[in-house]
């Protein structure tokens, strides 16, 4: 099967928000963009039978009422309609492992309310194969901002990001068309404080190795992808905190996720990637790497 992107259709304003987003990138991307709807009380599709009594009317309609919005939005694009009868996380995690990404809606809230993703979204960026993409709603806006308004911000991690998390974001940076923007968060040592503040000379040695790191992590990929526009950031706070800054006039935030299991709780997402999920101002990818 040729790669697509997959957005999880819920029946919510947030799902339909997710596909636009979705449909958005496959065309930049060109891709296929598969629309899945997942609900165990699906019934088998019978031999023959009169509309009026099929079972998954609603659920057909669903995706059909979606397909047709996203098709005249985007003539050129190929969107397919998929009904599984399978609980959606399930459902998820299995289709994420053929897909490009994976696209999912999630409300944005605020303070406290803003911790609680929803019973899907969660489990799902932590444990699948691909890059995860979450698309935060805010109350009263159902059509996320273009693609190609704002530049691609990645988190670059202290003990080295992979060649998955900087090759996804040069990638979609190249497939919009905007810039580049580095972050990588460095938190001021103990040592380094003083009464008065900050120990200048120590932060600036600070500021100095981060942007070696960033620029050794990153020259390979601005070879590869010469056509970006790149810029670095080294931000003395903690890293979660310098990502969610960056969100601010960001379009995406692609953020890594490292592909272990914790012996008792299972996959784990860092605190860096749930700071941004939670709390980021623009969509969020999440990307796993070993």
């Amino acid at each position: 099967m040729q790669p697509v992107v997959t957005v999880g259709l819920d029946g919510s304003p947030e799902s339909l928000t997710a596909a636009r987003w979705a449909a958005d990138e496959a065309e930049m991307r060109k891709l296929t963009l598969r629309l899945l709807h997942a609900w165990p009380m699906l019934v088998p599709e019978p031999a023959r039978g009169p509309s009026e009594v099929d079972q998954n009317y609603w659920a057909k309609r669903l995706v059909h009422t979606a397909q047709s919005e996203l098709q005249t939005r985007h003539p050129g694009l190929t969107v397919v309609g998929s009904l599984v009868a399978e609980d959606a996380r399930e459902a998820l995690l299995r289709t994420a492992a053929d897909s490009e990404m994976l696209v999912l809606g999630s409300r944005r809230l605020e303070t406290f309310s803003s911790y609680f993703l929803g019973d899907v979204s969660l489990p799902v960026v932590a444990r699948a194969d691909r890059p995860v993409v979450v698309v935060r709603t805010a109350p009263g806006k159902e059509h996320p901002p273009p693609a190609t308004a704002s530049r691609v911000v990645v988190a670059v991690e202290p003990r080295g990001s992979s060649d998955e998390l900087l090759d996804f974001a040069f990638h979609t940076a190249a497939a919009r068309g905007v810039p580049l923007l580095a972050v990588l968060g460095r938190s001021v040592p103990l040592h380094a404080r003083t009464p008065w503040g900050v120990d200048h000379d120590a932060t600036e040695e600070m500021t100095r190795n981060g942007q070696k790191e960033l620029g050794k992590a990153l020259r390979p990929w601005q070879e590869k992808y010469p056509g970006v526009d790149v810029s670095e950031s080294v931000r003395l706070t903690s890293p979660a905190k310098a990502v969610v800054q960056a969100t601010l006039d960001a379009g995406l935030l692609v953020v890594g996720r490292r592909v272990h299991r914790h012996p008792h709780t299972g996959p784990l997402l860092s605190h860096v990637a749930h700071a941004a999920l939670h709390h980021g101002r623009c969509p969020v990818a999440v990307v796993p790497h070993a």
